[in-house]
């Protein structure tokens, strides 16, 4: 059974990470614009505030290989720790910054810059949780204790936006009243420094680095588990834009597009994270039941068949089916998807290399579609003239890409994490 302070270390430390994130996400879709940006250009701010949003994605899997690396070398715990750290400073930094008006053109630079070192720290940080946590629990329950990493993502999504839509009450907002969520990252990062330090250290590991750790393990992960690694990639990656499109772009269409108050967009994302929070251990505890595959299977097809009415939904510019659009597209359908994935990644890997072959899997795929997706969705709707069809179009063939992939993953829900994976499994689908 997986220990309280591994739970709490790694569920408390991922929700810094992905509030640092939302909180990036809020920002930069309602206020880096005019802050960082030329006020005389509006579509050019948005689409700079994007930009900033995806630069973070390409420090991500150069952060996730380094400090894996180190993770399966010297241990997962210490580098916890530092990417914690990392991520908690270059966030509280963001809430510290001159904007254009102040300094010109410094200010989009120095804001790329802290987003760069945020998604540095990132690219290691939840593959981590996910590695702990699978290699501390039971298990008959490791689809549930895996998937809570996940309920963490949620916790943090929701944490950030609550606080950011309160501060969008303040009459300072729009001066400094944006900056207060981002300075608050100090508090998560001290509490999440605590109860890290009190972790020990995976006995899986421990036991692999008594028999010696691998000198290269992104290497050896390429060179022994390249089907794996390239399943792995291939649901990850599709998986990821869909996420950042209903959890970053949406808030940006239905102010910019729909011109509906942000309230609208926030409030969807307080209740599609609140459900998330609430389904995400139930999806953990089903994926023991019946499997990896299954549930995901089926929570991707339910996404590719919901993507189109989950966008007319969005363009009637009722804010309840607003509302009921995001909650059931991301907190349920996404939510599925990405339970599911914490328990299967971390069972496709030997414990040689699980940690660079998670982040890999992770954090490439993050940097190719997960941050520019919303600035390919904001692209592609202003060439349709504001028009949706494209953003559900593509939606429904990422959503088939992550079915596809995962078709030819082997079911992993009986594997034991000391045993290597049989690489021609892949082409039956065997359990491993």
């Amino acid at each position: 059974m997986t220990s309280r302070p591994v739970t709490k270390a790694a569920v408390i430390g991922t929700a810094l990470e992905f509030y640092d994130h939302a909180l990036f996400g809020l920002g930069a879709a309602i206020v880096f614009d005019e802050q960082f940006f030329p006020a005389d250009m509006p579509l050019a701010g948005t689409l700079g505030s994007f930009a900033a949003f995806a630069v973070g994605f390409l420090a991500r899997p150069i952060g996730g290989v380094m400090f894996a690396h180190f993770g399966d070398r010297a241990g997962r715990k210490p580098m916890l720790v530092v990417t914690l750290l990392l991520m908690g400073l270059s966030t509280a930094g963001i809430g510290l910054l001159p904007t254009y008006d102040q300094v010109g053109l410094a200010a989009p630079v120095l804001l790329v810059l802290l987003r760069l070192a945020q998604g540095f720290g990132a690219g290691a940080e939840y593959a981590g949780a996910l590695v702990m946590m699978a290699e501390t629990s039971d298990p008959r329950r490791r689809g549930l204790w895996a998937s809570l990493p996940g309920a963490g993502v949620q916790i943090g999504i929701l944490t950030a936006t609550l606080v950011f839509t309160a501060v969008t009450a303040l009459p300072s907002f729009e001066t400094w009243g944006w900056r207060l969520p981002f300075l608050l990252s100090l508090v998560g990062v001290g509490v999440g420094l605590f109860l890290r330090f009190r972790v020990q250290e995976s006995e899986l590991f421990e036991r692999e680095r008594a028999r010696g750790v691998s000198r290269f393990p992104a290497l050896e992960v390429v060179r022994r588990q390249p089907r794996i690694l390239l399943i792995a990639f291939v649901a990850n990656a599709p998986f990821g834009a869909i996420a950042y499109i209903l959890s970053v772009f949406v808030l940006s269409y239905v102010t910019r597009t729909l011109g509906l108050p942000a309230t609208v967009g926030l409030v969807a994302k307080l209740l599609s994270a609140a459900v998330a929070i609430a389904v995400t251990p139930l999806f953990g505890l089903l994926a023991d039941r019946v499997g990896r595959r299954p549930v995901f299977l089926g929570t991707s097809l339910l996404l590719a068949v919901f993507a189109f009415p989950m966008f007319w939904l969005v363009d009637t510019g009722r804010p309840e089916l607003v509302i009921l659009a995001v909650t059931l597209g991301y907190g349920v359908c996404v939510t599925g998807m990405f339970a599911v994935l914490a328990s299967l990644l971390t069972e496709l890997f030997d414990t040689r290399h699980r940690y660079s072959g998670v982040a890999i899997a992770r954090e490439w795929t993050a940097a190719l579609t997960s941050g520019p997706a919303p600035l390919v969705a904001a692209a592609l709707v202003a060439g349709a003239g504001g028009g949706s069809w494209p953003i559900a179009l593509l939606v429904v063939i990422c959503s088939m890409i992550a079915f596809t992939a995962v078709l030819f993953a082997p079911e992993t829900r009986h594997r034991s994490l000391t045993e290597a994976v049989s690489e021609p499994a892949i082409r039956t689908g065997a359990v491993i």
